[in-house]
């Protein structure tokens, strides 16, 4: 327990002494007690009771913000392409006018490459990003996160490769012909100082086994990152939620929760599959797109966001994302 200090003690004494006057009963005053005087009395009580209050507040020390809901977004963009149908001249404007709507805070894309994002970049100045294109450098296509530059600071960054050496840029060892790979940040929220992890992912298109590989290795780095922070993991995983072996890797044990079931509310259709091929939305309940959250996250809402303009889709997957709430860091 934290003892108040003497001056303390002595305020709140000098408190009591003001009321205890202003409350004796009139025949026990003195001719002094005139009502010009009693005015000054409660005046000063007033002013003595103000601050008082102010004393106090800053022992107790300053106000901790309350958390707030953190948007998350995972979105495959579907790399940029200049030949029609659905060139990337004919999207931009609607994937721009997608993120929009929603404006989420964080948003892990896949496939996007260098010219892509820089026009995402520019079209939406509200977003700063990091990645790294999985060939190395700017070169082939990225995992790039954006973030609201107003609200989050990335504290650090890297990437990893999903092989047998993950630390050897643009390797693959699984018998994917593709490159796979993680981009993964720490970011502070500016406003509450609360720190967490975002990491970001495409899993192979073909081989099972390659999938199935990624997911063990991400669960052996989401090991080795710092104890008790909260830890959200957004990708493209190719393989469909709960038929499949890589997804059992992530969530058995209550390694990583799956975001969807565990959202307390479902917004618009929840049979959308996430990805659509840029054709009329499929409504199987088939999810190759997850958000995936470890330690103290509350997932509040979800939704798999159909939208398209003119029959134009923005992109061959629908974007899903979640509000989440961040609870203190566990400790390790």
């Amino acid at each position: 327990m934290r003892l108040a200090p003497a001056w303390l003690s002595a305020h709140v004494l000098t408190v009591w002494r003001a009321f205890l006057t202003l409350a004796a009963p009139c025949n026990n005053r003195t001719a002094a007690d005139s009502p010009q005087t009693t005015t000054l009395m409660i005046s000063h009580l007033i002013r003595t009771i103000c601050l008082g209050g102010l004393l106090f507040a800053g022992l107790a020390g300053p106000a901790v913000r309350a958390a707030e809901p953190l948007v998350v977004m995972t979105y495959n963009l579907r790399f940029a392409s200049a030949t029609p149908p659905n060139a990337w001249p004919d999207r931009r404007p609607i994937m721009k006018d997608c993120i929009r709507e929603l404006m989420p805070d964080l948003i892990g894309t896949q496939e996007g490459v260098y010219a892509q994002l820089k026009d995402l970049a520019a079209d939406l100045p509200e977003y700063e990003w990091l990645g790294l294109g999985r060939d190395g450098g700017s070169r082939g296509e990225f995992m790039a996160i954006f973030y609201r530059s107003d609200r989050f600071e990335p504290v650090e960054y890297d990437h990893f490769w999903l092989s047998d050496t993950p630390a050897v840029m643009g390797s693959t060892t699984w018998g994917n012909s593709n490159r796979r790979m993680v981009t993964w940040a720490r970011f502070q929220d500016r406003r509450t100082h609360q720190e967490f992890y975002l990491l970001n992912t495409h899993f192979d298109h073909q081989i099972q086994e390659a999938r199935e590989k990624s997911a063990k290795l991400i669960r052996e780095r989401i090991t080795k990152l710092k104890p008790g922070l909260p830890i959200i993991l957004t990708g493209d995983f190719n393989a469909t939620a709960g038929k499949n072996a890589a997804y059992d890797t992530l969530v058995s044990d209550g390694f990583l929760t799956d975001t969807w079931p565990a959202a307390t509310e479902k917004q618009g259709d929840p049979t959308l599959n996430t990805f659509n091929g840029f054709k009329p939305a499929v409504r199987e309940s088939e999810r190759i797109d997850w958000i995936l959250t470890r330690g103290s996250v509350q997932t509040e809402r979800i939704q798999i966001v159909e939208f398209q303009k003119g029959g134009q889709y923005p992109s061959d997957h629908f974007p899903l994302v979640t509000w989440l709430r961040l609870g203190q860091p566990a400790k390790p």
